[in-house]
């Protein structure tokens, strides 16, 4: 889960400027960034501005006509010290989200750098860290689209990013639940398999009918956002909050049919746990996934 989400978020990063980079800058990024010669990570979350993205206050101001100089920084982005360039959610205007841009950072620029790695609950098998501006200059051609248009390439992009992590989240669980099934076939106590035993049995089929309603719910909300339905970005919303709070319950199922034996890192149910926790959190909490969703419905 944590290498899919990973790649998930440099998928992300391409698809924002693919979809709204100029000509050159599509040319120059996006072979290297589909073939995975270079690597992006996406910068919006700041240790002050988690949920409230729209009150970051990373500023890049101009430096004449050729260059914007950066100075902020962003919590737990992915990659960081790693990935060779950096999609920047940055202030060139005033605030709120109509003064937010988008700039591009590459990996090496005077005045970047970055915090120690975080050590995590999971997701262990990326890099996660702060990432330090400092009198950072970068040229304007690196700016992706117009000035104050980024806060919306970011929402935008989160609907799929949202999408991303609900898939990785249900590959954990589906992991999570076969492995259960594997074990409770073998295990035995008190002179029977445990899958012989109704409570066995009434978990693992909740377990499954619970992961069928999240696939079947996911893949709804991905075919809204390929047609760009007015209620895309709802369905992302609902899709991102149900799986992955589903998928979570599920897998603390599997640890639990594992007994005592889940808890150990041997099983790899306790990894697949402690990795899907976080799902819950980022690209937006499963909290403002409710709000969003409400807001659209009680438009209606």
């Amino acid at each position: 889960m944590a290498t899919a989400a990973f790649l998930s978020i440099h998928n992300m990063c391409s698809w924002m400027i693919d979809s709204f980079g100029g000509a050159e800058q599509r040319a120059h990024w996006l072979p290297k960034l589909v073939s995975m010669e270079k690597i992006a990570s996406y910068c919006l979350t700041e240790p002050g501005s988690g949920s409230d993205a729209a009150a970051l206050r990373t500023t890049a101001k101009p430096d004449g006509n050729a260059h914007y100089v950066i100075n902020g920084s962003k919590a737990f982005i992915s990659g960081a010290g790693f990935s060779d360039l950096y999609v920047l959610m940055c202030r060139t205007g005033e605030d709120g989200p109509k003064g937010i841009s988008t700039l591009l950072v590459e990996n090496g620029a005077a005045g970047l750098s970055f915090g120690k790695n975080e050590k995590k609950m999971g997701w262990r098998a990326q890099p996660t860290a702060i990432v330090n501006f400092e009198d950072c200059k970068v040229p304007a051609d690196n700016r992706v689209g117009p000035e104050g248009e980024g806060f919306k390439y970011a929402m935008k992009g989160l609907d799929g990013g949202r999408l991303n992590i609900a898939a990785c989240a249900l590959g954990g669980a589906q992991d999570a639940l076969d492995r259960a099934l594997a074990y409770v076939k073998e295990r035995k106590q008190f002179g029977k398999r445990l899958a012989d035993f109704q409570n066995t049995q009434f978990v693992l089929a909740d377990m499954e009918t619970e992961l069928a309603a999240c696939r079947t719910l996911l893949h709804a909300a991905a075919r809204k956002l390929d047609a760009k339905t007015p209620d895309a970005s709802k369905y992302c919303a609902m899709a991102k909050r149900f799986v992955t709070d589903t998928a979570f319950a599920v897998a603390d199922k599997a640890l639990q049919l594992h007994g005592g034996y889940g808890y150990l890192a041997d099983y790899e149910v306790e990894r697949i746990v402690r990795d899907l926790r976080v799902h819950r959190i980022l690209e937006g909490t499963n909290e403002v996934m409710r709000m969003i969703v409400s807001r659209e419905i009680l438009k209606s």
